[in-house]
């Protein structure tokens, strides 16, 4: 689906379509497990929870879930109108704003007003032409002294993979966080179906300017 839809004028159309294609069946959705990130819940045990919460590209919503029961007053969004209405009916017992909005044109009033920002295997999920213009659009949604923090595959050889998933090269993930101070970044190595996987966790802050 990913490579029919580069091909065609909407390249993240793919999402809407796997979606809806599913039928419901979550075992469908290949980055979907029913629970949160384990890489995101172990960085966020030592912060607090408090504050509003946006969760980019959520999916079927297991992170913007774990957030909420934390305490975040969370927003998640996502391209795909059947993954809103799907991950709302998940967790309908929650507070939490469902939206569908696409990160290369957010709201304008969601500019300077996230206290975190949590992106997890979205840019590795996206083509490079639309990646570039994507990240730069996370750093300017944080408020003052907001985190970002971001999740994903790390490319240690370099080479061309066939995604999704991209890989994306250690000098990328650096950038992502653009004028943002660099807080923490790991490197962890696990294995899945019997391979090492290089995966990523990075995080940055927005620290005011006290001129």
């Amino acid at each position: 689906m990913a490579m029919e839809a580069e091909s065609r004028s909407d390249p993240l159309i793919w999402f809407e379509e796997l979606y809806r294609s599913s039928g419901g069946n979550e075992e469908m959705i290949p980055w979907s497990n029913g629970d949160p990130n384990h890489l995101l819940v172990e960085w966020l045990e030592d912060k607090p929870c408090v504050g509003r919460a946006l969760v980019v590209g959520c999916g079927l919503g297991e992170d913007a879930a774990y957030l909420a029961k934390l305490g975040w007053e969370v927003t998640a969004f996502d391209i795909s109108p059947t993954a809103i209405g799907w991950a709302a009916s998940i967790h309908k017992d929650l507070d939490i704003e469902w939206r569908v909005e696409d990160l290369l044109e957010l709201p304008e009033e969601w500019r300077g007003v996230w206290d975190l920002v949590v992106e997890v295997h979205i840019l590795q999920a996206i083509p490079e032409k639309i990646r570039v213009v994507a990240a730069p659009k996370l750093p300017p949604l944080l408020a003052p002294n907001g985190r970002l923090v971001s999740v994903g595959r790390v490319d240690r050889a370099g080479d061309e993979v066939q995604g999704p998933p991209w890989p994306l090269s250690r000098e990328y993930i650096l950038s992502i966080g653009g004028e943002l101070e660099l807080t923490s970044i790991l490197f962890p190595i696990e294995i899945a179906q019997g391979e090492e996987v290089h995966r990523y966790i990075s995080s940055w802050q927005f620290i005011p300017s006290e001129n």
